[in-house]
């Protein structure tokens, strides 16, 4: 039983008893979860239902929560004051209208209760009313700090600049540090909206990140408001600079010296910390063994220690335009961790067999003392491999071996497009900057065989890592990446059918080769793309997690994260548990030792991932606007890669993303079909869809919202399409006239709200023929 199914079974039989109380025990012995798990299980999942406000604790034992009626969810927040609440249990994410929201701001922790559950029939879902917020997300505020202000008893603004909250005004107490009008500033907040209040913040000022036009003031900016932790303290430094920067005579115990095999490291030409080497010969069989050696971080990482937590605390490392954010100091990611070439390491090693037919039949994983024979990067392996006389010449004893990697390579690759692995090649850029950190390229990364060689190599030490502790039922970390749910493989099947293309699945039972077929059919065709955009939004988020729930994506039954401990924390327990079992055995003693926190670990690091990738994500489009800044009234090659109710989103040859709103679709009245993700003019019938390639021009950027603004060049050369689209602005004119008399009334009875009743006027004479 997974975690969450365990969760729905306790609460409903809690809910289904609610006047008595019961011990971890004694639901454990009802579940009849008589395994070695079943108690651990059962506490975690209770838990988790006690941080959700669901159940209550009271002397040792569990009970329903009374005060729990309705549901426990995130609030994500839309600028025009409405949000969503996305519930474990429901299907579709819980509509909140402004008045309903209860000053909750985006992914606060709400408790919601349902007004109406919805239709499938006319497509409404429910809608809801925050009758608590549980727990709120923001602490603090970043943006640029204004002397100053309206309000009594303040001493300035911070103008905010996250987009989800850039709609509320901050009011900057006296009591925090002292900041100049236009430096850019932290701010804590300590009075949250309420009623009174309900578009303004207050607090003070905890930090100064520095004047707006600083260099690297824009970006730092961001690390901030996402809350990455980037200084590490003097404990941390102090243990750091005690390690030695080679390896040491005595810490070759119990290793196994490698040091003579041909081992290299292939890395993009700017990496530093290179922590994984690999080696491939043929056998006299005819098989091929594969080595894969990763650095040994946990040995100079001890559990517990200053390191060891703040790297917990970080969960990886954050690659940022012009800089990294370690996990770890650098001279651990770039020195004694670096398998840089010609010097000791030592490593966690997987030795794998396969054959001609891509076959596991042998490995081992040890501890080892290596050395890499040469610093490869992509682009030397990629000349040599294309065949380039100088390349070949200068690495002359070591071309066999790259040759004998692509053949393996192709090998596996092949074995995972058999099992349905799914790869997605969507384009990667690389923004060029100058000293002072502005824009001045935007490159895109080539993918060539080595970097398909170094992908397929690690794929298969991970898989085999996995599969070693999956078999042995061990208490282990995963990384997994679930079926995907039901209602979106069904939404996704329908859209496919739309446009053509065939599907022969159950929707109950999803594997991996349906989507590779649908993939494939679409391979090469105009909308692929968009094909490609739904397949991915129809998927699960990848997770950490205690459970071996496969690989959904790359259609792998057994899969972990064993290859990056110089930059992932969960990749370093990995390292760990190995080392743990391989010293201390697999028996229960050894088992309980790291059994009850393997769940948190793979939450808590997956929760920092999601951090990282927002805040990356958050700094490129913010440097990509940035580079835009001086093209606004120029014209460009365009694709559309999203389709919404309010406009359409546009993809530039160089990956640059930008909005083109329905405001300024002014040769028509643009409908939106759901069924096609389509925007579709009702008189002339010209369509926009996802992959469908626009000329555009750009008329407007916003730097602190990183956004950017087009129009279309030439709307007549779009498309016309046979699709009939309802016009539904009538009705969704009446259904907003009945929503707001509801909320009216329900408001307050006794009072008439001029406001409202302006706003109920203006509808109505908006509806009038």
């Amino acid at each position: 039983m997974d975690a969450q199914q365990l969760q729905k079974e306790l609460f409903g039989f809690l809910k289904a008893n609610n006047t008595q109380s019961y011990s971890a025990q004694t639901l454990t012995d009802g579940l009849r979860l008589n395994d070695a798990n079943g108690f651990t299980q059962v506490v975690q999942g209770l838990a988790q239902l006690e941080r959700d406000g669901q159940i209550e604790e009271i002397d040792g034992a569990f009970k329903y929560n009374a005060k729990s009626q309705g549901y426990i969810g995130t609030f994500r927040s839309n600028a025009k004051g409405f949000g969503f609440v996305a519930v474990d249990g429901l299907t579709e994410d819980v509509f909140v209208n402004p008045d309903n929201t209860a000053q909750a701001l985006n992914l606060d922790q709400v408790r919601v209760t349902l007004l109406t559950k919805g239709d499938a029939a006319t497509g409404r879902g429910p809608e809801g009313l925050v009758e608590e917020i549980v727990n709120h997300d923001l602490s603090q505020v970043v943006g640029e700090f204004k002397l100053g202000s309206d309000y009594t008893g303040y001493i300035g603004t911070v103008n905010i600049t996250d987009k989800k909250n850039a709609n509320y005004s901050f009011l900057v107490s006296e009591g925090g540090i002292t900041a100049n009008d236009g430096e850019v500033v932290v701010a804590q907040i300590q009075q949250y909206p309420t009623a009174a209040m309900p578009k303004q913040m207050t607090g003070i000022i905890s930090e100064s990140i520095g004047f707006k036009d600083e260099p690297g003031v824009d970006i730092m900016a961001i690390v901030h408001q996402h809350k990455v932790p980037a200084v590490f303290d003097d404990a941390v430094l102090t243990q750091a600079k005690e390690i030695p920067d080679h390896v040491l005579d005595s810490e070759w115990s119990g290793r196994e010296d490698i040091t003579e095999q041909p081992l290299v490291t292939i890395d993009s030409i700017e990496s530093k910390d290179l922590d994984d080497a690999v080696v491939v010969w043929k056998l006299e069989n005819g098989n091929f063994h594969l080595g894969v050696h990763i650095a040994d971080v946990s040995h100079y990482v001890p559990e517990g220690t200053p390191l060891d937590l703040e790297a917990y605390n970080r969960g990886t490392s954050v690659y940022l335009t012009d800089r990294v954010i370690p996990m770890l100091p650098r001279n651990i990611s770039n020195g004694i961790a670096s398998l840089n070439p010609g010097v000791e390491r030592l490593a966690m090693s997987a030795e794998m067999e396969f054959t001609p037919q891509g076959e596991l039949v042998d490995y081992r994983l040890h501890q080892s003392v290596m050395k890499s024979h040469a610093r490869m990067t992509y682009k030397a392996v990629n000349a040599i491999l294309d065949g380039d006389t100088e390349t070949r010449e200068a690495y002359h004893d070591l071309v066999p071996m790259f040759e004998e990697m692509g053949e393996l390579h192709n090998i596996l690759a092949q074995k995972r497009i058999e099992r349905g692995a799914i790869e997605f090649d969507a384009p990667e850029a690389k923004i060029i900057v100058d000293e002072k950190g502005k824009p001045t390229d935007i490159q895109i990364r080539e993918r060539g065989l080595s970097e398909r060689i170094i992908e397929s190599f690690m794929l298969a030490a991970n898989e085999t890592v996995a599969m070693h502790f999956d078999k042995l039922h061990l208490p282990f970390l995963y990384r997994i990446h679930t079926t995907p749910d039901l209602e979106k493989s069904v939404r996704f099947f329908e859209f496919v059918k739309a446009l053509g293309g065939k599907v022969n699945a159950d929707p109950n039972n999803v594997k991996p080769m349906d989507f590779q077929k649908i993939h494939d059919e679409f391979m090469g065709l105009p909308s692929e793309q968009m094909v490609s955009t739904m397949m991915l939004r129809s998927m699960q988020r990848a997770a950490y997690s205690n459970e071996p729930l496969g690989h959904f994506g790359l259609g792998a039954e057994y899969y972990t994260h064993f290859t990056s401990p110089i930059r992932r924390y969960p990749d370093l327990t990995v390292h760990r548990l190995i080392k743990w079992y391989e010293t201390n055995g697999t028996d229960e003693a050894a088992q309980a030792k790291y059994r009850d926190k393997l769940a948190e670990i793979g939450n808590d690091t997956s929760v920092r991932e999601r951090r990282a990738i927002d805040t990356e994500r958050d700094t490129d489009a913010m440097k990509k606007t940035e580079f835009m800044e001086d093209k606004v009234g120029q014209e460009f090659d365009a694709v559309v890669n999203g389709v919404m109710k309010f406009g359409m989103f546009v993809s530039l040859d160089n990956t640059v993303e930008g909005l083109i709103h329905t405001s300024n679709l002014t040769d028509d009245y643009y409908m939106y079909d759901e069924s096609h993700l389509a925007l579709i003019g009702r008189r002339f019938h010209h369509i926009y869809q996802i992959g469908q390639a626009v000329k555009v021009k750009l008329v407007r950027v916003d730097k602190e919202q990183s956004s950017l603004d087009f129009i279309l060049v030439d709307p007549k050369a779009a498309p016309i399409t046979d699709i009939k689209v309802a016009d539904n602005h009538r009705g969704a004119l009446v259904t907003r006239i009945r929503v707001i008399m509801i909320n009216h009334i329900r408001v307050n009875l006794r009072q008439i709200n001029p406001k409202k009743i302006r706003e109920l006027s203006d509808v109505i004479t908006m509806v009038k023929p």
